[in-house]
């Protein structure tokens, strides 16, 4: 069975995003960029299910700037078999790439998809389920446990009550939650190995989707700054501003 894991090349989490100074999105030159950290878990999850003897290949996907082709590395550094670089200056929005992804598992035929539950630059959280609805594919929503037993696919979800079980059958999406495993760190011999694996690149229009933005950005501005704590007299005044001055957002 081939695994399709989507990997998205984001600011890394440990950069203090800031705002152009025009307001037209998020200052990304010079700025470091890394893979999407739900992504790694769906790498993770994948190498795992292939190292088990469920998956025979496991084939990660880019689309974006040429950049994004050193995400693909990564990924295949850490145990995927070879990758798909779609090429586009484009900035991609959750149902362009879900199409995207559709012609690419229409074309590589995989059983299972796995992907990061939401990308940490826009937290849409849109995608997995997009692709599932235009491929008409069962899916599993942020999943803590899976496991997959022949045809069936069993997925623990987090959900907000707890966590709920759901049997699947494949073909598949699988879209996944921070408890689902801990990413490993790749080795520098696989990283040297990485190198040589073989990524296929290609053009939105050669898989027959347009990706122009369906939204448009009006503005981006930061968040206001928090403002400073205050000391209170007594429970009385405490009661005054909680009562008259307290704003309810």
């Amino acid at each position: 069975m081939k695994i399709l894991v989507p990997v998205k090349r984001v600011v890394d989490y440990n950069v203090k995003v800031r705002v152009k100074s025009d307001g037209t999105g998020v200052e990304t030159a010079g700025v470091k960029m890394s893979m999407n950290p739900f992504d790694e878990i769906a790498v993770e999850e994948a190498v795992r299910l292939k190292e088990k003897g469920v998956a025979s290949e496991i084939i990660a996907v880019s689309l974006g700037v040429a950049a994004c082709a050193e995400t693909i590395r990564t990924a295949l550094a850490m145990g995927a078999d070879r990758g798909i670089l779609v090429e586009t200056d484009v900035d991609l929005q959750p149902l362009a790439v879900a199409k995207l992804l559709k012609a690419i598992a229409e074309k590589e035929g995989p059983g299972l998809v796995i992907l990061g539950k939401q990308a940490i630059d826009d937290d849409m959280s849109a995608t997995g389920p997009m692709l599932a609805a235009l491929l008409g594919w069962s899916q599993g929503t942020f999943a803590s446990k899976v496991t997959v037993d022949g045809g069936n696919l069993t997925v623990t979800r987090e959900v907000d009550g707890g966590l709920e079980t759901v049997e699947l059958k494949l073909p598949a999406i699988v879209t996944t939650d921070l408890r689902l495993n801990e990413p490993r760190y790749a080795s520098l011999p696989n990283i040297m190995k990485a190198r040589k694996k073989p990524i296929e690149t290609m053009k939105p229009e050669d898989l027959g989707v347009d990706p122009t933005p369906r939204l448009t950005v009006i503005k981006v501005s930061e968040p206001p700054k928090r403002q400073a704590g205050v000391k209170v007299g007594s429970v009385a005044e405490l009661v005054s501003k909680l009562r008259n001055e307290a704003k309810v957002i």
